[in-house]
C-alpha cells in the first residue's frame, strides 16, 4: 500500500476540470466545466472551500490577475495544479481504472 494523499470525488473532479481549462482556470469556469461536463450541480460555496482545502494540500496554486472595468475592479484567481497535485491525480486515476478493470461490460450502461 502506498502513502499517497487520495482525492476525494469532488476534489477529483475540481483538479480534472483545472487541466481542462489551463489558463482559463478560474473558478467560475471550473464550476462550468464541472456542471457541463460531469452533469453535476456545483454549489459556490462547496467549489471554493474545495479549492482552498487543494491549495492548502500544495495540490493547487493560484496566481491573482488584474481586475477589468467589466470586473469592477475585483481580481480574480487563476488557478493551476502543482507537481504534486499532479501525482496525486494520477494516483487516483489508477486506482478508479484499476478497480473498473474486468467491469467495464457493467459499467457501460
Amino acid at each position: 500500500m502506498g502513502t499517497a494523499t487520495f482525492l476525494g470525488e469532488f476534489e477529483h473532479l475540481v483538479m480534472l476540470a483545472v487541466m481542462q481549462l489551463g489558463e482559463d482556470a478560474h473558478a467560475i469556469r471550473v464550476r462550468e466545466q464541472i456542471e457541463g461536463r460531469a452533469d453535476r450541480r456545483v454549489a459556490r460555496g462547496a467549489l471554493y472551500g474545495t479549492l482552498t482545502r487543494l491549495q492548502e494540500k500544495g495540490f493547487l496554486d493560484w496566481q491573482v490577475e488584474d481586475s477589468t472595468p467589466e470586473r469592477g475592479g475585483i481580481p480574480r484567481r487563476r488557478f493551476q495544479i502543482t507537481d504534486t497535485g499532479l501525482v496525486a491525480l494520477r494516483h487516483s486515476q489508477r486506482a478508479i481504472a484499476n478497480l473498473s478493470e474486468g467491469l467495464e461490460g457493467a459499467l457501460e450502461g
